[in-house]
């Protein structure tokens, strides 16, 4: 695994966390199912370019940010 899918997740949860959201209001800004947010959280789930750039966006931040969050830890 590579930096970024190794950290991916975490780095998702723990901006979700300094929002104070829950895994629901993230899905729902998102337009994603509440489910599929815990899937990626836990790593039992790698999302597609697309529903990365959804959650960056629903988080607030550009998805190079995240992409480099995950990088560079």
């Amino acid at each position: 695994m590579n930096g970024l899918s190794e950290r991916f997740p975490s780095v998702v949860r723990q901006l979700r966390h300094e929002r104070g959201w829950s895994q629901e209001r993230l899905a729902e800004r998102a337009n994603l199912n509440r489910s599929f947010i815990g899937e990626i959280e836990r790593g039992l789930a790698s999302p597609s370019l697309v529903t990365a750039d959804k959650l960056a966006r629903a988080l607030e931040v550009d998805l190079s940010a995240l992409v480099a969050r995950c990088e560079h830890g």
